[in-house]
């Protein structure tokens, strides 16, 4: 079994792309973070201040529910965790993800998309999240970074 892990959230599909590019390309085994009640796309309209994912990003303790979980988290030394920037952070649900297990001795690598805003305090914001792991600094990525990139990226950490 591969001792890294690519695990991410997806709420449109992009991110979903490149964790598997990326997974590919590190050798990685890979996850979906997915929320125990899906977002729809009124859920995700951040113009609405009512809006599911607006509410969650203005309480940063609110910590929306991961349907699944993964047994084997003590196998991996490297997680790669992966979502879209929202309001200049990681969604509450990476979080949620993180927070579910021992991370100690771990290193944490996050890994965003974005239509326009960089990682922001994505890293301030998901280190109390990640007791006992190394937490990397984190990159944003376009959803068409190619295999090459990516490898030399994570080979760069």
């Amino acid at each position: 079994m591969s001792k890294k892990l690519v695990a991410y959230f997806s709420a449109s599909g992009v991110t979903e792309k490149l964790a598997k590019t990326l997974a590919a390309a590190v050798g990685a085994d890979i996850f979906e973070i997915r929320p125990e009640q899906p977002y729809t796309d009124a859920d995700l309209n951040w113009q609405d201040k009512n809006s599911r994912s607006s509410i969650e990003m203005r309480d940063k303790s609110f910590r929306p529910a991961v349907a699944d979980k993964i047994e084997n988290m003590a196998d991996y030394d490297t997680i790669y965790v992966g979502f879209p920037i929202w309001w200049y952070v990681a969604p509450t649900i990476i979080n949620t993800f993180l927070e579910q297990y021992d991370l100690t001795g771990k290193t944490i690598v996050p890994f965003a998309t974005s239509g326009g805003s960089g990682m922001g305090n994505t890293n301030t914001e998901l280190a109390p999240s990640c007791k006992g792991a190394i937490l990397k600094e984190g990159k944003k990525f376009s959803v068409n970074t190619d295999k090459t990139e990516l490898k030399t990226w994570s080979e760069n950490l």
